[in-house]
């Protein structure tokens, strides 16, 4: 069983970040960046797919259970306001 969620965050610095996650990420897990999109996989098998766009960060995860979907969204917000701390706490409008 596969559950997903995913969110529109906005900001202008969607590219930044993405960029910025994935460099963090790639010394510890499978990244694939390819222009503005990435495709992540975390440490419980949670895929995150990334897309930047000049007003948002499109965030999509695929997760086995829904506790390990609620753990990669964490991860995920964690990193995302922490590399955006300016912003943050940036808007996940989880779906």
């Amino acid at each position: 069983m596969t559950v997903t969620a995913s969110a529109r965050t906005p900001t202008v610095n969607a590219a930044r970040y993405l960029a910025q996650l994935c460099s963090h990420w790639s010394h510890k897990l499978t990244v694939e960046k390819d222009g503005d999109q990435a495709r992540i996989v975390l440490l419980n098998d949670a895929v995150v797919r990334l897309a930047a766009s000049p007003d948002a960060l499109d965030i999509v995860i695929d997760a086995g259970s829904p506790d390990d979907l609620e753990a990669a969204k964490d991860v995920v917000v964690r990193h995302v306001d922490r590399f955006g701390f300016r912003e943050a706490p940036l808007s996940y409008p989880w779906r």
